[in-house]
């Protein structure tokens, strides 16, 4: 049992952003993860404005840990110990995702058992108290463990929390959902070093705005942060840039989930370019639409604020898809002349692809992706299974209509079936997945990719290294670039309770034999690409390439007869 909070004390709190558990049940885990946790930096950044402000009285010190599982191991025993210590703290689970959710609740239950108070938010859990009737069971069990629920986003809303855990006196449900705050002003996201520096090159995260205005039926987004855009202000961003400056870290990603129409973009790079104006070469990865490059002056100045590579959510070129998925902001016409108006500032140009929509057939996926190969020069293709997350129009409607969905949410993670489709088997869907994946990175589609990123003035080498991330990690390791890393820290009791935990004596000769493996032919690939870009880097005319994608408008029939039955 836990002592009461200490009059001299230090209240420790945990934040933990979870991992999800693998095909085999075992952990995700790397020794350098990829995409960095913006909620986890928010929180970070909220919990140490709360200790500087103390709280919970001038003698009592709050102490903030923050943990990614995705880049280091959780020792839930140790994080006991110290709150027992201390005689008081809290755990938060946070940016829970429903892949996430069940190893979250794994945790949980650990805790709970030592009667550490702990809260869970994220997505998850936001998304189901948002779109869905009552308290659905999974939730209902957090609720049984005695673990609270957080809905909403938590600015202006620490202060009561932290208190109540002091006071083990922590309400069951805290929703917020219908009370967004504003961001202008608000203690802005950051980690210390040690944590950014898990992640690969370094990158930290941050969010500009929240609240997206479109209304794509697949989305969680405009469900939990709402359709009303809301901004921090030039000055936010400028205090954090120049905190993570103080400690070195220059790479950034811009979270927002559609940066271009976030009002204050303008004044926002202003600030970036004239903070690079002193010589700072920052590196900047930000997500826009498909109808950016319409906006005056937009794509030009996100390259001098050191934009060096840009997510767009493409989903699909097939009209009836993004009719279907409420994405009409999409003009299929348009794609071209947006992606070369990026090539044209050296911009690399990454794109989400959905597989899955009703009509989609094995055939039209591949047809499509052909199209894509010849028609567009996006740089990196990723492909996503459509998935109804709950917090989106999707799985809303097919809970209403009691259609089959998979009720294993660490499923719920973008590259596995989770429900029927009307054109595939289950294990079709799959396959088709997995085929978008080798198709479009097929040897002869890398040498263009590689050409073409020479031809607009990026270096062939630097292409390589993308592709060597996206398509080695489907290849080789077999899991989705955005779950992907740098050497993989698999552990053998860090399994999903009810399967096995197998003996040393099977469990440490396989995971060497994967990784010696694996690393070789990560080798063998890294050879082949770098052999190629440094040929494609060398070829006197290489600058001179040209192929139907990176020719000047107007598109091709193709697109065009696209876009017109988009638009009948």
């Amino acid at each position: 049992m836990a002592r009461p909070l200490s009059t001299t004390a230090r209240f420790p709190i945990y934040l933990i952003k979870p991992s999800h558990y693998d095909d085999d049940g075992y952990l995700i885990r790397w020794h350098r993860s990829v995409i960095p946790s913006n909620t986890l930096a928010s929180l970070y950044g909220l919990v140490t404005d709360c200790a500087d402000r103390r709280i919970l009285g001038e003698d009592v010190a709050i102490e903030c840990h923050a943990f990614d599982e995705t880049n280091i191991r959780i020792d839930v025993r140790r994080i006991i110990r110290e709150i027992d210590a201390a005689g008081g703290g809290l755990v938060g689970l946070v940016g829970v995702q429903s892949n996430q959710f069940p190893r979250a609740m794994d945790i949980a239950r650990e805790l709970r058992a030592a009667a550490v108070p702990v809260c869970i938010g994220g997505f998850h859990v936001s998304g189901c108290l948002a779109m869905l009737p009552g308290i659905q069971p999974d939730l209902q069990e957090a609720l049984d463990l005695g673990v609270s629920l957080f809905a909403g986003e938590a600015e202006e809303r620490l202060d009561d929390l932290i208190r109540a855990a002091a006071n083990r006196a922590m309400k069951p449900i805290y929703d917020y959902l219908n009370d967004l705050p504003g961001l202008e002003g608000q203690p802005v996201p950051f980690l210390p070093l040690d944590r950014v520096e898990r992640s690969v090159g370094g990158q930290t995260s941050f969010d500009a705005g929240r609240g997206c205005p479109f209304q794509c039926s697949f989305c969680t987004i405009i469900n939990v942060q709402g359709r009303k855009s809301r901004r921090r202000s030039a000055d936010d961003i400028e205090q954090i840039i120049r905190a993570n400056l103080a400690q070195g870290v220059k790479n950034f990603f811009i979270t927002d989930d559609n940066f271009a129409r976030n009002r204050n973009w303008e004044s926002i790079l202003d600030r970036l370019i004239s903070i690079r104006g002193e010589g700072q070469k920052l590196k900047i990865t930000i997500q826009v639409d498909t109808l950016c490059h319409k906006i005056p002056n937009f794509i030009e100045k996100a390259r001098r604020a050191g934009v060096r590579r840009v997510f767009i959510g493409l989903e699909s070129i097939n009209p009836e898809a993004l009719k279907g998925a409420q994405k009409r902001q999409n003009q299929i016409s348009e794609y071209r002349d947006m992606m070369q108006a990026w090539h044209d500032q050296r911009v690399i140009v990454f794109a989400g692809y959905i597989i899955g929509f009703p009509g989609d057939t094995r055939e039209s996926i591949l047809r499509d992706i052909r199209i894509i190969q010849r028609e567009l020069p996006v740089d990196i293709l990723e492909f996503f299974i459509l998935t109804p997350l709950p917090g989106s129009q999707d799985h809303k409607e097919l809970f209403d209509a009691r259609v089959e969905m998979d009720t294993d949410m660490n499923n719920y993670d973008v590259t596995h079936v989770t429900t029927a489709h009307a054109q595939m088997s289950a294990d079709e869907w799959l396959d088709a997945y997995r085929l978008a994946w080798k198709s479009y990175y097929s040897p002869e589609h890398i040498e263009t990719l590689l050409r073409r990123s020479h031809a607009c003035g990026i270096k062939a080498k630097k292409m390589a290294s993308m592709v060597l991330w996206f398509h080695g990690c489907t290849t080789i390791e077999g899991l989705h670039p955005l779950d992907g890393g740098y050497f993989r820290m698999k552990s053998r009791r860090e399994r999903r309770p009810g399967l096995p935990i197998e003996s040393p004596l099977r469990f440490y000769p396989r995971y060497a034999w994967e990784t010696v493996s694996k690393h070789a032919r990560v080798l063998a690939l890294i050879v082949r690409l770098r052999l190629q870009a440094w040929r494609i880097d060398r070829t006197p005319d290489a600058a001179n390439y040209r192929d139907t994608a990176s020719t000047a408008s107007p598109v091709g029939q193709t697109l065009q007869l696209l876009d017109q039955r988009a638009s009948d």
